[in-house]
C-alpha cells in the first residue's frame, strides 16, 4: 500500500513540475534560470527548483516536443538556451491545467477545506 502511495506521489510531483515549467513558457521564450526564478517568485518562495533538477525536466519536455530550445548568444553574456512552448505543449498545458483543477477541487472537498 505504501509503495502504491509513493508511486502516485512521485507521479504527481513530476506532473506538477511539468505543469509549472510549461506555464512559465506560455508568454515568451525563457532560459532555465529564469524559469526557476519565475516559479519561485510566482509561488512566493513556496515552490523552488534547483536549476540542476530543472534541466532533466526541460530535456524530457523537449524530447516529447512540448517545448523547443534554441541557443542564444548576446554580447558580453554567456550563451543561453531559451525554451518556448510548441503547439503540442500548449495543448498539454491546457490538458494538465484541467486535470490539476479537477484534482485540487477533489482534494479541497475530501479534506474539508471547502464546504460540500
Amino acid at each position: 500500500m505504501v509503495e502504491k502511495a509513493n508511486s502516485a506521489t512521485n507521479a504527481q510531483k513530476k506532473g506538477a513540475a511539468e505543469l509549472l515549467v510549461l506555464a512559465q513558457l506560455e508568454v515568451k521564450p525563457t532560459h532555465g534560470y529564469e524559469i526557476a526564478r519565475r516559479i519561485s517568485d510566482r509561488s512566493q518562495g513556496v515552490v523552488s527548483f534547483n536549476v540542476t533538477s530543472l534541466y532533466p525536466i526541460l530535456y524530457s519536455l523537449e524530447r516529447r516536443d512540448l517545448i523547443r530550445g534554441r541557443w542564444v548568444e548576446k554580447a558580453g553574456q554567456r550563451r543561453r538556451r531559451y525554451y518556448e512552448l510548441t503547439s503540442k505543449g500548449g495543448k498539454a498545458l491546457a490538458d494538465q491545467r484541467t486535470a490539476w483543477n479537477d484534482f485540487m477541487a477533489a482534494l479541497r472537498k475530501a479534506s474539508g477545506l471547502e464546504s460540500a
